[in-house]
């Protein structure tokens, strides 16, 4: 008997487990980058360190994880998530278990340099996944839950797991909390490298009929996975497994891999990439990296601050200092998931992409900003202000899942380069807001490091005008345009 095609075999579902492992990689990420903000007021006491000296420490995990993005994401591109995103949750793990050994604040400086370095291009990494993984219709959906749901939900986590109960409730030594956090790191590196494959055509536990279903609403022309394009050969020959070279076997020996598919795929240079771009995509892409700074310079507020914060200018402990510390996050976490709802509904209303984007992404940064300098009228009342934080973050952060929407429209079969580019440009304001926003509490007030971050939203929100999600990076990438393509 044949083997069943896709048209009368069910579908596996195995894309689901990918997703389940990519959105726990998003949560870990995040709960590990915001333990540091719990531990600086111990820091603080146990070193005597200044808010400026700890900006210093924050920016040091920014420096690298600005600078190892392009290069990390490059990789990603050329050999493939497989390896490249289980290397870096190892780096990030190590760096994070570091945090406990550092004896010096120089030390320290070097621990968080390696988390950065490890932390670089995994959302890069993430961006693949989606565009590899899922269907077009249904992509935004997955990157707003995968992207910023459970990176939301990781933070908050941490302020409610490792804060309030680890180090509040059980009173345990924030070195044992930080060892033992590093340790589930390196668990999820070995699942992540068991369950994940390049591509869903490489997974032996993946058949025909959801293949298909993950290609059925590919642009014609497009290659259905980053891997596939960088890695396949000029004459055609086949696609590279993860452990064979190009050509080892024909495509036609993969279930529905048509030959006259191979003309599509073109291998692709970082070189070639730079020549295909036209000078008004270079402008595009530059707006959008000018987005990204300004919405990384005014997020690293809730990022790193927060916890802070509240310790200096309420006296609020680890009990209540990661419960309130954690409600913003909460309203970043739901509005990242609905902003991808929004943004596939709105480009199915409208008929437009390129309205809905700049649509969605200026609305919630400017709603945002606004709503951050009505919170100032409750600053006196932790509670309160926190609460009104809540919903600076719900719309803060609904047009983060449009950026990642954005970099996938325009980015191609080049989608992992561009949002690491994105990424390393959008580094800038990881590295100078810690910088700013410590200098400024530490000689002025935590008031005026608000109104810093409202300001800084709201200018980002005009930027979204300016950011055309149908001009393709690669003038020879065929946009999505039209109801939800």
């Amino acid at each position: 008997m044949s083997e069943p095609t896709p048209a009368n075999q069910r579908p596996t579902h195995f894309r689901w487990y990918i997703f389940a492992t990519a959105c726990g990689t998003s949560w870990l990420l995040y709960v590990h980058r915001y333990m540091f903000g719990l531990i600086k007021p111990v820091l603080e006491e146990e070193w005597s360190l200044g808010n400026d000296e700890l900006g210093v420490l924050d920016s040091a995990f920014a420096l690298c994880y600005t600078g190892f993005q392009l290069p990390f994401g490059i990789a990603a591109d050329v050999l493939g998530v497989h390896l490249v995103l289980t290397l870096l949750i190892v780096l990030w793990s190590l760096g994070l278990g570091l945090h406990a050994w550092a004896p010096t604040t120089r030390a320290m400086w070097f621990a968080r340099a390696l988390m950065g370095m490890g932390q670089s291009a995994v959302l890069a990494s993430q961006s693949s996944i989606t565009k590899t993984w899922f269907a077009r219709a249904s992509r935004t959906v997955v990157q707003g839950w995968m992207g910023v749901f459970f990176s939301r939900f990781g933070g908050l986590s941490a302020n409610l797991l490792v804060g309030s109960l680890l180090l509040g409730v059980f009173e345990i030594p924030w070195r044992t909390v930080v060892l033992v956090m590093a340790g589930l790191g390196l668990v999820h590196a070995l699942v992540f490298a068991c369950l994940f494959r390049n591509s869903p055509r490489r997974h032996p536990l993946v058949n025909a009929a959801e293949c298909a279903a993950i290609e059925s609403d590919q642009v014609p022309g497009e290659p259905t996975g980053v891997v596939d394009s960088i890695l396949e050969s000029k004459s055609g020959g086949g696609l590279a497994s993860e452990n064979m070279s190009p050509g080892a076997f024909p495509d036609s020996a993969l279930p529905g891999v048509k030959d006259d598919d191979q003309s599509t795929r073109r291998r692709m240079t970082f070189r070639q990439m730079l020549s295909n771009m036209t000078p008004l995509a270079i402008c595009n892409l530059v707006f959008l990296n000018v987005q990204s700074i300004l919405s990384t310079l005014a997020d690293n507020v809730f990022s790193s601050w927060i916890p802070l914060f509240l310790w200096q200018e309420h006296s609020l402990k680890f009990k209540e200092m990661g419960f309130y510390a954690s409600l913003p996050l909460l309203g970043g976490a739901i509005g990242g998931a609905l902003g991808g709802v929004l943004n596939d509904r709105l480009i199915k209303l409208t008929g437009s992409r390129r309205w809905a984007r700049s649509i969605v992404g200026a609305a919630g940064k400017g709603i945002a900003g606004g709503l951050l300098l009505v919170a100032l009228l409750c600053y006196d009342s932790p509670y309160l202000f926190c609460f009104m934080l809540f919903f600076v973050k719900f719309f803060s952060d609904w047009s983060l899942t449009t950026t990642w929407g954005t970099i996938t429209d325009i980015g191609g079969r080049a989608s992992a380069t561009v949002f690491a580019f994105n990424n390393t440009v959008a580094g800038v304001g990881g590295i100078v807001a810690p910088l700013i926003y410590g200098s400024v509490s530490e000689h002025y007030s935590w008031m005026h490091v608000f109104v810093t971050a409202a300001i800084v939203y709201l200018v980002c929100a005009l930027s979204w005008f300016l950011i055309n999600s149908n001009l393709p990076v690669l003038k020879d990438h065929e946009p999505a345009t039209g109801n939800g393509s």
